[in-house]
């Protein structure tokens, strides 16, 4: 229970990086010691950012590429991915993020589902690609389906858990618009079937500074997008979420601008990383976690992965993003995972894995790119990250 209650200057988004100053009232979690979004009255001054030009590329470990000192026990119970929003609350740091992936390829039936009791949701079947697995325990289904950010239906942690129930995930469709050749209106159902399901166990980084271990399911983005053939004119991909105030009751607090929207460039879309997401734990996706189609790009903070998607568009200009709009200076456009870059009022250098006992247990070094680096610093060859963040 939330020990004191106070106003302070507090911009977090739903993991990314951003320069508004935002007025909000906090309280304490004595589970993590940390302060915890309640309400939010937010005001910032949209800007875009600048593509420039880019020159020099970060240069890391190859520990951190290879992302070879992940531990057995990193990876999340199930209970702690699903709220975000509440560990927003709990440890005073935002936005999340996905990553740490080892490689071979030997697909398996999902077993995960087995291991408690959980959703009572409908079950996808999916083999497992143990290309994108690692060794660790997931984190348990209670604290990935409670413990959420999810600011649609509220700024608290446990807010998304509580209210999405008013969420309507069926029917379901999907606007495929821009710079393509075949546009298109997707039923949920027909997704579903477009390509075959993989079950991924990928490391989630929320910006805040907590992480979890999931087993996602889905199929990469990149089978879409060979479907629907962009044009040579489409150089990003934005990603528009439902905004229904009948079914989001967060949307009544000017938190954002509402929709969500999030953005990819061409390239990070059609990595094989990113996964057009519909279930996690071999169960069709939770209302708070994004159902009943969402995003995860895994080397990214999480809240560049958008859920509850509505539309994609294929556009030749970089998207303004919701919280890059929001606070420019904070939320970059990329929001690559790297503990080399700080946020303006905490550090990235480490996080806190749910799940991993309490306040005292010791933080773990974050990965740069989430532990994906050998898979995706191809993409930023020549970039300065700390300029591109």
């Amino acid at each position: 229970m939330p020990a004191a209650f106070f106003i302070v200057p507090y911009d977090f988004p739903q993991c990314g990086r951003g320069n508004g100053v935002v007025r909000r009232a906090v309280s304490i979690d004595r589970r993590v010691g940390k302060p915890a979004v309640i309400a939010t009255v937010m005001a910032a001054v949209p800007k875009g950012q600048s593509s420039g030009s880019e020159e020099r590329i970060m240069k890391t470990s190859k520990s951190h590429l290879r992302g070879e000192d992940i531990p057995a026990s990193s990876i999340t119970p199930r209970e702690v991915g699903t709220s975000r929003r509440r560990f927003l609350r709990a440890s005073g740091a935002g936005l999340t993020g996905l990553g740490g992936a080892v490689l071979g390829v030997l697909p398996q039936r999902v077993a995960f589902a087995a291991d408690s009791a959980g959703t009572g949701l409908a079950k996808l079947t999916a083999a497992r690609n143990t290309r994108y697995a690692i060794a660790d325990k997931p984190t348990d289904i209670q604290d990935v389906t409670t413990y959420n950010n999810f600011y649609e239906f509220g700024t608290d942690k446990s807010d998304p858990a509580r209210r999405a129930g008013t969420l309507k995930p069926r029917p379901w469709q999907i606007a495929i618009e821009g710079e393509v050749k075949q546009p298109k209106v997707y039923d949920i159902d027909t997704l579903l079937k477009l390509a075959p399901l993989e079950e991924r166990v990928y490391r989630h980084r929320c910006v805040e500074g907590w992480s979890m271990v999931i087993p996602w399911i889905g199929y990469s983005l990149a089978e879409l997008i060979r479907q629907v053939q962009p044009t040579g004119n489409a150089k990003y991909v934005e990603f528009v979420t439902l905004a229904d105030p009948k079914q989001m009751p967060g949307l009544s607090y000017p938190v954002l601008s509402w929709p969500y929207v999030e953005g990819l460039r061409m390239d990070e879309a059609m990595h094989p990383l990113s996964l057009l997401t519909f279930g996690l734990y071999g169960e069709v996706l939770p209302n708070q976690n994004g159902a009943p189609v969402r995003m995860v790009v895994p080397w990214k903070y999480g809240f560049k992965s958008a859920k509850s998607i509505v539309k994609i568009r294929f556009v030749e200009k970089m998207p303004l993003t919701s919280w890059n709009r929001a606070a420019p200076d904070e939320y970059g456009f990329y929001s690559n995972v790297n503990p080399g870059v700080d946020h303006p009022r905490w550090s990235q250098a480490t996080e806190r894995r749910i799940g991993d006992g309490g306040i005292f247990t010791p933080k773990r070094k974050t990965l740069i790119f989430n532990g994906y680096g050998e898979q995706v610093a191809g993409l930023y060859q020549g970039m300065d990250l700390r300029k591109f963040f």
